[in-house]
Order: structure tokens, then C-alpha cells, then sequence
């Protein structure tokens, strides 16, 4: 950890001390936790995801009904990004410490399926996934592995097998609710975890931008990771304002082995 300030080493050892007396530690992840593997996040000015009025209305259910062609045109290159992405190192870290036992479940906010493919095994997913497709008339569901290929490299838009009506990709958009049963997960994971790591979140979305405060409000310790600050900042135990994917691996690795 040389090539961190004093200050910040002092910062990834409070941390990871947390981690080791913690009981059921929670993680909450946002898009900054897939921005070192190549996928844009949602706010930053000129370059994420909602940055502009017509992201915002293209991403939307109504779009996706009455033109889903223009749907897919603006998706296709996000969906490109996420098929070729890679979990970054801090993706790997969180996988590591979960396998030893120091994390009970993630939730995220990100669609990219990157936590599971680090090896995470619990992983609550607010905002849907990509790795499946649900048929629009007759509601058959279909693994993304079947049709995502073709999309991304052809743009053939995907349609179900056995009706052939357009396939949605499996990921919430604009005036689209939450998934019932992961908002109630996530809010029992709030309420009866005694740690919560925040990392790569902005806290600026509601209603999961409040779960950190349903966490302190029962008790819990509050780590937050992210590249500028959040409301709760003020309120966390640690707060660090670097990147994620070189802070996690060393609270994983001060965790693991000391």
C-alpha cells in the first residue's frame, strides 16, 4: 500500500478492521464500480448514460413500446460495451472476500452481470440484468446468450422463439418499477446488516440511494468509495474519494491476510 498517502492507508486499515469485526456486512454498488472495466456510468457530464434529455427519453418503457427499433439503435453500443467487458480488480476483491465469508450479499445498481462473473454468488440486482430477455406478448423468457451476439455485432433486434414478438432485454427502464422481491431484499439486507460498504455510487437515486440511511438508522457501520462525495459522507465511518478498483483490492487484501 506504499502508493497511497498516509492518510488513506490509515483510511483502507479502519476499513478493513470494520470488515473483520463485522458479522453481516452489505455491499451497494453503483455504475462508477464498472467504469474501470469500459462501461460509462449515468451522470458525468458529456459522457454518462443520461447526459442528455434524449437518453433519458429513448431508455424508456414508452419508447420501448411504441419504437423499439429506436430503443435497440441507442442501446446497441451500451449492450456492446457490456458483452466485451471484464471485472475490474475491485469486482474480483469483493468475489474474494464474499468466498471468505466477510460479505453476506451485494446489491447493485448495474445491469453488466460483472459481479457474477467475478465469482460473486449473492448478488441483488435493483435495476434488472442483462442476462436474460423476456418476450413482450407471451412472456417467455430467454437467456441472453441465445440472441445477444447477434444484436451486438449484427443489430438484428431479437425476437422471441415462440411467438416472434420483440424480446425486452430484462433490464429496468425509465417508468418501469423496481423488481418487487430484490427492493424487499435489499431493504432486509439494510436493516439487518451491521456494515455497509457504498462503492462507486453517488447516492442519487431514490429509492436505493436510501439504503445506506436505512442501515445507520439500525446501527450499522457506513464505508463509502467513490469518486466525489455523497450526503452521506458526512456520516460514514470511512470515506475515501479515490479509485475503487485500487482501494477495494486493499481492504481485501488487509482483510485476507493482514
Amino acid at each position: 500500500m506504499s502508493s497511497f498517502s498516509a492518510q488513506t492507508q490509515t483510511s483502507i486499515e479502519f476499513a478493513a478492521d470494520l470488515f473483520r469485526q463485522s458479522k453481516h456486512a452489505v455491499v451497494l454498488t453503483g455504475a462508477g464500480f464498472s467504469t474501470p472495466s469500459g462501461i460509462p456510468d449515468f451522470r458525468s457530464t458529456g459522457t454518462g448514460l443520461w447526459s442528455s434529455n434524449e437518453a433519458m427519453e429513448v431508455a424508456s418503457l414508452t419508447t420501448f413500446r411504441t419504437t423499439p427499433e429506436r430503443f435497440f439503435e441507442w442501446f446497441r453500443p451500451l449492450a456492446s460495451q457490456i458483452f466485451h467487458a471484464q471485472p475490474n480488480p475491485a469486482h474480483c476483491a469483493l468475489a474474494e472476500l464474499e468466498k471468505a465469508g466477510h460479505i453476506v450479499s451485494i446489491i447493485t445498481q448495474n445491469i453488466d452481470t460483472l459481479h457474477q462473473k467475478a465469482g460473486s454468488k449473492t448478488v441483488i440486482e435493483m435495476h434488472g440484468t442483462m442476462q436474460t430477455l423476456t418476450c413482450t406478448q407471451c412472456y417467455h423468457h430467454v437467456d441472453a446468450e441465445l440472441c445477444l451476439a447477434s444484436f451486438v455485432e449484427n443489430g438484428e433486434i431479437p425476437h422471441c422463439p415462440k411467438c416472434s414478438q420483440t424480446l425486452k432485454p430484462d433490464v429496468i427502464l425509465f417508468g418501469e418499477q423496481l423488481p418487487q422481491t430484490a427492493w424487499f431484499n435489499a431493504q432486509r439486507e439494510a436493516r439487518e446488516c451491521d456494515l455497509m460498504l457504498v462503492a462507486g455510487s453517488s447516492l442519487e437515486v431514490l429509492p436505493v440511494a436510501g439504503l445506506p440511511m436505512q442501515a445507520l438508522d439500525h446501527g450499522a457501520h457506513l464505508i463509502i468509495i467513490n469518486n466525489t462525495e455523497t450526503y452521506l459522507n458526512v456520516r460514514a465511518d470511512v470515506a475515501i474519494l479515490e479509485d475503487l478498483a485500487m482501494i477495494i483490492p486493499a481492504i481485501a487484501e488487509r482483510v485476507l491476510h493482514g
